[in-house]
């Protein structure tokens, strides 16, 4: 058999083989030479994230463990483009890496999903009964759960979709929040009771969008990927990442952000806050798309100055 004309890396789970698929659609819609089933091969990656999953992962290293191996197979040359959940990327790549193509974003909202069978169809967190356990791998939606409801007992949840949803079902936790834009893409959105308004569970930065990761000296592939760049997710993704970078933060860091673009309008609502749910700070900015680097820098030092440095001692 020859040897495809192009190699995807991916996290191993089901939902991120399914976003390598979505991304070899695309390229094989864009260009016809990679429209053979046998042109682009995807390669399954695990991950140190994927791999240990009895811990947090701010107490294993940080968000960068579901893309460290797969960048240095990209640095390494084994692999031509890597695909990652933009959420997951840490703030800033490796030298001589890009992200050279990103997708439409999908909704980027959380969803709530609820034991049914012992709490029925409970549709808002003010609704979860008095002292409920509740799972999340998301030091974010950790804290902001506290924000909102002191009393509920947030406990770690590792693991993929499925591992997750089947924990709910066997009942060892009464909740858990998940990415709207995972569920949907797994033909899995009707597990969840609700998708919650970012006014109350504001989205990781860049949650829903998937972007392909490249080495910055090859042209031939980043003119494919630039071929499927969708223009208002990278503004949108640019802009939030931008606040994220002068936050400096990393999943050790409660960090919410989320950037809407109307026609030429970009607005950024941007948020901080302590894991345990104190002290939280908000801002957001309304400007032109153009800007949206400095609207993001801006938002990022807003909160810097707003928020204790306590709430940056969990960055590392």
């Amino acid at each position: 058999m020859a040897s495809p004309l192009l190699r995807i890396g991916s996290r191993a789970s089901p939902l991120a083989l399914t976003q390598a698929a979505a991304v070899r659609a695309r390229l094989a819609l864009a260009n016809h030479d990679l429209s053979d089933p046998d042109a682009v091969e995807v390669v399954p990656i695990t991950t140190t994230g994927d791999a240990v999953r009895d811990r947090r992962l701010q107490d294993i290293g940080g968000k960068g463990l579901f893309t460290k191996e797969i960048e240095e197979a990209l640095l390494a040359g084994t692999i031509d483009m890597a695909v990652h959940s933009m959420k997951d990327v840490p703030t800033f790549l490796p030298d001589g890496l890009v992200i050279g193509g990103l997708l439409p974003r999908e909704d980027p909202r959380d969803a709530l999903l609820v034991d049914t069978a012992r709490l029925g169809q409970l549709r808002s967190i003010a609704a979860l009964p008095q002292g409920a356990v509740v799972g999340t791998a998301s030091l974010r939606r950790q804290a902001l759960l506290l924000h909102q409801r002191p009393d509920l007992e947030v406990v770690p949840l590792r693991g993929n979709v499925e591992t997750r949803l089947r924990k709910l079902k066997e009942g060892q936790i009464a909740a858990t929040l998940l990415a709207v834009a995972g569920l949907k893409r797994l033909g899995m959105i009707e597990q969840a009771q609700a998708a919650l308004d970012p006014l109350e569970m504001l989205p990781a930065v860049a949650q829903g969008a998937i972007g392909i990761e490249a080495r910055l000296a090859d042209d031939r592939i980043l003119s494919l990927l630039a071929a499927i760049d969708d223009p208002a997710t990278r503004i949108r993704v640019t802009a939030e990442r931008a606040m994220l970078a002068v936050l400096d933060g990393s999943c050790r860091t409660p960090i919410g952000g989320l950037a809407t673009l109307a026609g030429d309008t970009l607005e950024l609502d941007g948020l901080v806050v302590m894991p345990d749910g104190r002290g939280l700070h908000r801002t957001r900015q309304v400007g032109s798309a153009e800007d949206a680097a400095r609207i993001g820098e801006e938002i990022g030092a807003e909160l810097r100055r707003r928020a204790d440095p306590a709430f940056f001692r969990f960055t590392g």
